[in-house]
Formats: structure tokens, sequence, C-alpha cells
């Protein structure tokens, strides 16, 4: 028996029936019409029904949407999970946006090899006022790369190694007597800088998890009544292992959405790995070679001058409005339980202004929406039951939502 195919009697979106769907009501994803299913397949006249909260069913689960032939161009196709930087026309003031970018990448590329889209996201998130999750196996570079970074960009570096141990005292910072005062002063946290490296962060526990929540936020420590603040720039760059690894937990989902980002670090390819073979087989101290090799190239306040300006590019209405339709349909994706937050759209809107400041544009294009769509929503979304089951990627599902939604012409 094949697929039936037909349309949205309210929309008019595509939608495609498995031959194995059963059930008497389907709910389209476009505009949440319920529509009544025919009895046969030739009772293909379908009425749409008030819209009102459909009971889930398994069988609604399965219901996908056609991507319309006409959403999207083949350009905007190929940036669907691709984030890359292309030599593009300077304008304006962004020029010296792009210059900055150009040398940070430099810097990084002397000992740390490959993993480009993990040095374009964690950049884009650091100019963009946030936070990046890196997930990877062990033995990737995750800490190198931070720590060349941190050289590079001339920031205080601090790291905290999360053990299942940790207490949130230990990251926050807590009150300690002074015998000789005989007060209680306030002994700062490792949190207390601008690059933070929470290695492992999957490794501790929800309460320890729970201390970074207001620092994440609101760029502040609060202890016995009295906050404390974190002056700017101030990103957290956590690593973690995947869930399988022993020892690990799930990130609270609070948590997890504080962070602009999820990028996750693949294994290199054969010339890279190559290259990593020959250049760090030498025995030679890492932290020598940072000291003699990576040229520091901004300034933490050449880093706020540079937020701010990223933050006056140029974003048209219809941009807008294609950024609030891929967050708003995830909330409505069959294979999707708990779709993104409002706090995705906005990092969706700032990574799209950042990212056309670091290609000398001073507006942003849906390319660059697209690009950075992934990162943004894989750790924001929820899968149903019925799709972890079956295997499914949390990456391929977003995928085809993207290409659902209507690209604007701008």
């Amino acid at each position: 028996m094949n697929s039936t195919t037909f349309n949205c009697p309210t929309c008019s979106q595509p939608l495609v029936l498995p031959p194995t769907f059963v059930g008497p009501q389907i709910q389209c994803p476009s505009c949440q019409t319920v529509i009544s299913m025919p009895n046969t397949p030739q009772a293909m006249a379908l009425t749409p029904m008030a819209t009102q909260p459909l009971a889930p069913t398994t069988e609604a689960a399965v219901v996908s949407m056609a991507p319309p032939a006409t959403v999207m161009d083949e350009q905007i196709e190929k940036s669907i999970g691709r984030m890359s930087i292309e030599t593009t026309e300077h304008t304006g003031e962004m020029t010296a946006t792009r210059e900055l970018f150009l040398k940070l990448t430099e810097q990084v590329s002397k000992i740390f090899v490959g993993q480009d889209e993990l040095v374009l996201g964690t950049l884009v998130s650091l100019f963009s006022s946030g936070h990046v999750l890196i997930e990877s196996v062990p033995g990737l570079g995750k800490t190198l790369f931070v720590r060349v970074l941190g050289h590079a960009l001339g920031c205080d570096f601090g790291r905290i190694q999360f053990t299942a141990d940790l207490m949130p005292s230990d990251v926050t910072g807590a009150p300690v007597f002074n015998m000789k005062t005989q007060e209680f002063k306030f002994h700062p946290g490792p949190v207390f800088t601008q690059l933070l490296l929470a290695d492992e962060i999957n490794r501790a526990p929800a309460k320890t998890h729970a201390a970074l929540l207001e620092i994440m936020q609101e760029h502040r420590v609060t202890v016995d009544g009295t906050s404390y603040p974190i002056a700017p720039p101030f990103v957290v760059i956590a690593t973690q292992n995947p869930v399988e690894q022993e020892g690990t937990y799930n990130l609270p989902e609070a948590q997890l959405d504080r962070f602009m980002m999820k990028l996750i670090v693949n294994y290199p390819s054969a010339s890279q790995e190559a290259s990593i073979l020959k250049m760090h087989s030498r025995q030679e101290s890492i932290s020598e070679r940072l000291q003699t090799e990576i040229e520091t190239v901004t300034t933490p306040e050449e880093i706020n001058a540079a937020i701010k300006q990223n933050g006056e590019v140029i974003i048209d209405d219809a941009l807008v409005d294609y950024i609030n339709r891929i967050v708003r349909i995830t909330r409505n994706w069959p294979q999707i339980y708990m779709g993104a937050s409002p706090r995705a759209g906005l990092a969706l809107m700032q990574g799209a202004r950042t990212l056309a400041a670091f290609q000398g544009r001073d507006y942003a294009i849906p390319d660059d929406v697209v690009q950075i769509t992934l990162p943004v929503l894989r750790h924001r979304v929820i899968l149903t039951a019925e799709a972890e089951v079956e295997g499914q990627e949390v990456d391929q599902i977003l995928a085809d939502m993207i290409r659902t939604v209507e690209v604007p012409r701008i």
C-alpha cells in the first residue's frame, strides 16, 4: 500500500500519510487544524473541524508534512547543518568585526586543527553574548580549543572540572571567616572570570548545575542575599561527553535552554588527523606553545564594542517572521514532544546578526538563520517517545522541519 498525499483544506499545506496510518483524526502541523480522516482512501473530501486540542496519539505522530517544492532554493538547502564563512563584500564599519574574526581563526588554527564549525559556532556565540555547549567523545581537543581561544582573546580564563562531588559553593564562592577581623568575607569562586571552561559539565549532579543558572542568565552571583556582578564579556563554554558514557547525567532543561548553541564535535578527517599527529607528537608543553605561538589579538573592551556593534545589524521584518515561524513550528511538529522557547528565537536573531557581521555585512539574510538553526535548536527540543524508539535523529527531524518553512525573499 502506498502513502497517501493530500493538502490541508485550511492552509493547503501538503501532508503525507504513511500506509501504516490508522485513526480518525490528524492535526495539521502548519495551521493546527484538526482534520477528520476518511474511512476509505477514495473519500478524500476532508472537512476541517473546529480547532481544539487534539489528544496525543501514536497514530498522529506518524503524520509528516511534505516539503513544498518552492520553499527553499538550492543555496539555502545546502546551508542546513553547515556553518561556513564565505568571502563577501565588506560594508561600512562591519569590516572591523570581520577582520577581528579572521585574526582569531588564524591564531586558533596554529595549534588547533580542523573543526571549523566548532570554531565558528563558538565565536558566533561569544560575540552574541551567548554560551556554548560542546559535546563529543573524549580526546577530540575540546579543552585544548578553549585554552587556545582564551589566550588569543586576551580575556581572563577560568576552569572548573566538574565531578560527582562538586558543590555549588565550589563554583560560586562562599563567605570565609576572617579570624583577624572577626568577620565573614566573600571569597569569589572560579566563575568570576571572563572565559569560563566548564569541563565535563554533565558529570556533576543537578544541585551543582543549578548554581550556574543565575550566572549564565544575569551575569551575577547571589550569596547570602548579596549580589556580586561578573564583568563582561562573560561566556561559559561547557564540554560534555555523550550521555551513554559512564558516570554522566542529563543536564536540566532549564540549563540547556541557557546555552545559545550546542555544537557536536566529530572525528577529524584522515588528513586532519595526520596533521594532528605531526603537530602534537614532539612532546612539547602546550602551555609553552600558547605563550610562544599564539598572539593576543584583541582585548575585552574591543570584544564588548564588537558585541554592541553586532546588535545594530539590520534584520528585515520578513526575516523576523521567518525566525518566528521556525521556532513556533517546533511546538507542533509530530515527532517533537516539547518545542523551543522564545529564547531560541532571540538566539537565532542575534546569531544571524553576528554571522552577518563576520561576513562583512550590516544586514542579515535567510542563509544566516539557516546555518545556525540546528546548533541553536537541537538541545532545546525533546523528541516524542515514538521517535526515540524508532531511532530518529534530532538533527534530521529539524532539517526536515526547516525545509517546510517558506523562505522570505529579501
